[in-house]
């Protein structure tokens, strides 16, 4: 019997053991790109419904888990309650906001603008909650999250050049490429960190966020969101509007964004007066995360074998490119895209 067997028949001892838990009707919910794994169970009354975390304490502990699930619920979010807990085992029972994350929504409805604003705006609105509470009321609460500095950073952004450029396509960077990459991540680590600091989620986008159908201005059930940590305040909003799975046209990325900066200012959270140069660190945050996706997703394929993620790719590095080529400062850093998305190219059609 696997490990992941023996889990699953613990925790279906667990389940036995609460009165209210049909422990019977247990079925796979989700996975994700981590060692957790999630499961629907019937709970309760009227065929109500739960999900059970399964998240090992060897490998995912679930104090991050819990600490921020705190905090969230803290600000005034939709983060899910917590119904029953076996935390010594990894085992959470937690509301269960339904089945539709904001990505299926957006695919049920043929990817229409019109259909998907409702969801952003509500989506953005909890952000913005989320942020005032964060330099506000919760800003010694958020003591315990580690920092988004430097350090952490770089770290990811150096997952680009080692499990995308080198693993993945097999490219060779010169010295020159060398150097130029960390001339470009000290830019970037520059720009972030010269940005207020608040609670950021780091994954804020279509698959972590729930959605009713019918009630598209409802505020989003927020997931996924243990790796928070305290940094710059754009990051969330590049996660949401530059989606590694979604794309919606500039124009379309730059009007919701003028919506967020227009509430956050109106909430009096301090961004840029000017429009301009908010965008700009929008765009140079978005660029640091395009960086580190790229490698998180060769990493995935090459050391776990999830290979899912390699379809997001030409999208995550559009969106590296875009930025890049807009910036006279950043031009070396789109010619090395551009040769990475010629060998990538090179790989396609070669027979």
């Amino acid at each position: 019997m696997t490990n992941s067997d023996l889990r699953l028949e613990a925790a279906k001892r667990w389940l036995q053991s609460l009165p209210l838990a049909r422990a019977e009707t247990l079925a796979p919910a989700s996975a994700d790109a981590s060692f957790r794994r999630y499961f629907r169970i019937q709970y309760g009354e009227n065929d109500a419904t739960a999900i059970l975390m399964d998240s090992p304490p060897d490998r995912e502990p679930l104090e991050p888990f819990l600490r921020v699930q705190s905090l969230l619920l803290e600000a005034g979010v939709r983060a899910p309650n917590t119904l029953a807990e076996q935390a010594q085992d990894g085992f959470l029972l937690l509301e269960d906001f339904g089945q539709t994350t904001l990505l299926q929504a957006l695919e049920n409805t043929g990817f229409s603008l019109e259909a998907a604003a409702p969801f952003y705006q509500a989506a953005q609105k909890a952000l913005v909650e989320l942020q005032v509470w964060s330099l506000g009321p919760g800003q010694k609460a958020m003591n315990p999250l580690p920092a988004y500095d430097a350090q952490r950073l770089l770290d990811e952004m150096q997952l680009f050049p080692a499990w995308y450029l080198e693993r993945h396509l097999k490219l060779s960077l010169s010295d020159a490429e060398k150097a130029m990459l960390e001339r470009t991540e000290a830019l970037l680590v520059e720009r972030a960190l010269a940005q207020p600091a608040v609670l950021v989620h780091r994954d804020y986008h279509s698959r972590n966020l729930m959605v009713d159908a019918h009630r598209p201005s409802g505020p989003p059930g927020i997931l996924d969101f243990q790796d928070a940590v305290v940094g710059p305040i754009s990051y969330d909003l590049v996660s949401l509007l530059r989606d590694a799975y979604v794309q919606w046209p500039e124009a379309t990325q730059m009007d919701w964004a003028i919506r967020y900066w227009q509430d956050a200012r109106a909430a009096g959270l301090p961004l840029p007066e000017d429009f301009a140069d908010f965008y700009r660190d929008f765009e140079y945050m978005g660029l640091q995360r395009h960086l580190k996706v790229l490698g998180i997703f060769a990493r995935l394929s090459i050391r776990d074998g999830k290979h899912g993620y390699l379809k997001d790719i030409p999208k995550v590095l559009k969106d590296a490119q875009g930025v890049a080529s807009r910036y006279l400062e950043l031009a070396p850093l789109a010619a090395l895209l551009r040769r990475a998305e010629g060998t990538v190219a090179q790989a396609v059609y070669s027979f």
